[in-house]
């Protein structure tokens, strides 16, 4: 039961069922508490005739003493409080036990000191009431009150009884004000929602537990950060300092509903700070915002985004790309941007109707976003038009290869309800900065070098300058050429010997790519891997490769009655190709029943230096099917010797420019000897490339290198040769300059 209750409860009982309490109703408030407890307080009259029993009486008393709607204290001779009612404790901030034992006079405003000390000696030496006016205060920085003292002596004790009384009957007041403030607390349309200085809730208002769907009592002694999401919750930490210093602020932050639901909120907050100036907490009146936001949200959606194909349209992507320039310019990078426009998009939408054409723009934007990186910005200009960003580029080569893709993708057919349609796709290519340096100019570039497409026949890129687009219609044309290369088998595999140069036998050689071009003759890899690359046709050259070499890897090992590794190179492509090859090598591999270790894969340094985590999962799948892993081009200028321990690595090979001008005094001795112990001490096996001289090989023996291949031995040569020399090598060591007999 809460004081309001009890009081109540007793008011109605007291004027009658009191025996001496007639005429109370006359006295002013303070003086009728001070005249019914003439006695000690919590003491019981004796009873009289016709009187309420004893334990009756007393609790009238109680109740009169602890809910009388002014101040009561029971002092002792230097003023210590003793006793105090519940009001008395509310005004003076104390608990009512007052453990510290302060005395009254601590709360006496300064000036007022003198006459308190006289108004305390009257009461101990009189027992008529004694009426004092003076001002209190609650502490340092309290701007005080005004009161009136009401004040006797206990008969027989050296103790005093007092009444604390507002001054001109403010007490009335002030409990009408309190009532009236939990009325608008409690019916307020605004969540009111108070923390401690340690952000836990101390209080909310039945609006505010609405708001999020909790009850009042399971939101009390809750951090704060408990019903926000993680972004509010960041935000909240970093205005600690500025809540605590004593800064309003206004913030917008997201909460979580108790059924997960997102509720948007603007929080006025304001700290609160006790009479010594110690930061207590924080106040905040908490508005619901989350139709404003969500109505906000779809009006800048409505204005940045495309409403057929949820694409940033022309506003946005004048932002995005005016910010991707900025940046290629800061990080000396550059963008491409590829303008692509759908070659008989009308006719499809004359003879299917717009919604069949709006379908197709649908999937159109769909194929074009699974082209393009994640970095990377697709847009709707309008109509049929797309524009692509392509930011952070490195290559030219990367740009057309996007709008390679875009173009094949584009050139499958559309289901259109029951019927199909067609398209293909003109893009014109623009860079940054080598082609505009405003976002306007580049546009229009684009789009110039778009039509030009259109002008030399559709379904092609074309790019602004007459340079770039010679240079891209040669790489075009090479990319062809590969085409058909892999469809006319006209690859090859030649092997160069790699010899142990402790037993000078044969063990391994290197398959080394080379194409037969019908007009250009036989090619190496230098004269098109490059575009092998850019054009993504590698992975199909780099299967064949790697089957062909398993094939001899069998042969030789059948031929020879031994064990014969092949080494195979694999560009970085491949190795970020997905799993589903790797797979397919695998069961070809068992497939051969070829011997573990039968085949290397050679990979650059440049590979270990990428994200590790995918490169040492790969590594292990090697490892897993019967492969070994050879580290091609060693110590051309990436440093890796910190990675090399966590990688499934077999073999170093030392690049040849470290061999070329290898000498007894030569820097470069110090380096391969230096590579050869490091290598060893990882329990590496180290082959020395483009071996040319005897005496490198002789100072390469030396330093205690395992393997050499090069020129000293033999040039690369079809298999049936290397079958030759490797029979002939079978039983002693392999003379040098066998190639040139």
């Amino acid at each position: 039961m809460d004081k309001d209750q009890r009081a109540r409860q007793a008011e109605p009982a007291i004027r009658p069922a009191v025996p001496g309490l007639a005429g109370l109703d006359q006295l002013l408030p303070g003086e009728a508490v001070l005249a019914a407890m003439g006695g000690t307080p919590l003491v019981a009259p004796p009873p009289s005739a016709g009187a309420p029993p004893l334990a009756e009486e007393q609790d009238y008393f109680n109740d009169l003493y602890l809910l009388a709607p002014v101040g009561y204290f029971v002092l002792a001779s230097d003023t210590t409080i003793v006793q105090m009612n519940l009001v008395g404790a509310d005004l003076l901030g104390l608990p009512r036990s007052n453990p510290e034992r302060i005395p009254l006079r601590q709360f006496i405003a300064q000036r007022f000191t003198a006459d308190f000390d006289a108004f305390v000696n009257a009461c101990l030496a009189s027992q008529e009431p004694q009426r004092l006016a003076l001002q209190m205060t609650r502490g340092r920085g309290d701007r005080g009150f005004a009161v009136t003292l009401l004040g006797s002596g206990t008969p027989g004790a050296a103790q005093l009884r007092v009444v604390l009384e507002l001054a001109e009957g403010k007490l009335a007041a002030l409990e009408k004000s309190e009532e009236r403030f939990r009325r608008i607390v409690h019916s307020a349309e605004e969540g009111i929602w108070e923390i401690d200085a340690s952000a836990r809730t101390s209080f909310v208002n039945p609006k505010m537990a609405a708001l999020l769907g909790y009850t009042i009592e399971e939101m009390l002694e809750q951090p704060l950060i408990a019903f926000m999401d993680d972004e509010g919750r960041s935000l909240l930490e970093r205005n600690i300092a500025r809540r605590q210093q004593g800064i309003a602020e206004r913030h917008e932050f997201k909460f979580i509903r108790k059924n997960g639901a997102e509720m948007w909120a603007t929080l006025a907050t304001n700290p609160i700070f006790d009479a010594d100036g110690s930061y207590m907490g924080a106040l905040a009146l908490v508005s619901d915002i989350t139709a404003h936001k969500q109505s906000a949200e779809l009006i800048w959606h409505q204005a940045n985004y495309d409403a057929l194909t949820a694409l940033p349209n022309r506003n946005m992507f004048q932002e995005r790309l005016a910010h991707e320039m900025k940046k290629a310019r800061r990080e000396g990078l550059f963008l491409a941007l590829l303008f692509i426009d759908l070659d008989q998009f009308k006719e499809i939408n004359d003879r299917l109707g717009h919604e069949m054409g709006d379908a197709l723009l649908v999937e159109a934007a769909a194929r074009i976003a699974s082209c393009v990186r994640a970095s990377d910005t697709l847009a709707r200009l309008g109509g049929d038009e797309f524009v692509v960003i392509l930011p952070g580029l490195e290559q030219v080569t990367s740009a057309e290869r996007v709008a390679q893709q875009i173009i094949a993708t584009l050139n499958r057919p559309f289901l259109l309800g029951g019927s199909t349609g067609s398209v293909s796709a003109s893009v014109g290519i623009a860079l940054h900065p080598a082609d505009a340096g405003d976002p306007e100019q580049l546009l229009r570039n684009a789009d110039q070098a778009m039509y030009a497409a259109k002008h030399a026949g559709r379904n092609r890129y074309s790019y602004f300058t007459p340079d770039m687009q010679a240079a891209a219609q040669l790489r075009l044309r090479v990319t062809r050429d590969l085409q058909q290369a892999v469809a006319n088998h006209e690859f090859e595999l030649h092997y160069q010997p790699i010899v142990n140069l402790r037993t000078g036998g044969i063990e391994r050689a290197e398959a080394l790519l080379r194409w037969r071009h019908p007009e250009r003759g036989m090619l190496n890899p230098a004269d098109f891997i490059g575009s092998a690359e850019a054009s993504g046709i590698i992975l199909e050259i780099g299967d064949w490769a790697f089957r062909h070499a398993a094939d001899q890897a069998k042969r030789w090992q059948d031929e020879l009655g031994r064990p014969f590794q092949i080494s195979v190179n694999q560009s970085p492509v491949q190795f970020r190709a997905g799993q589903q090859a790797f797979d397919q090598w695998m069961a070809y591999v068992e497939q051969l029943q070829l011997a573990p270790r039968s085949i290397v894969i050679e990979i650059t340094e440049r590979l270990l230096l990428e994200h590790s985590g995918p490169v040492i999962e790969r590594l292990h799948q090697f490892r897993s099917m019967g492969l070994q892993v050879a580290l091609d081009d060693f110590g051309t200028g990436h440093s890796v010797l910190a990675h090399l321990k966590k990688f499934d690595i077999d073999y170093l090979k030392i690049d040849r420019s470290f061999v070329m001008d290898l000498a007894g005094d030569s820097g470069d001795l110090a380096l391969c000897e230096g590579i050869i112990v490091m290598a060893h001490k990882l329990g590496l096996k180290v082959v020395a490339e483009g071996v040319e001289t005897p005496a490198q090989l002789e100072l390469l023996k030396a330093a205690g290198c395992d393997y050499a291949q090069g020129y000293v031995y033999a040039h690369p040569m079809p298999a049936a040769q290397l079958t030759a020399m490797a029979r002939e090598n079978s039983g002693s060591a392999l003379s040098i300059g066998h190639s040139l007999r």
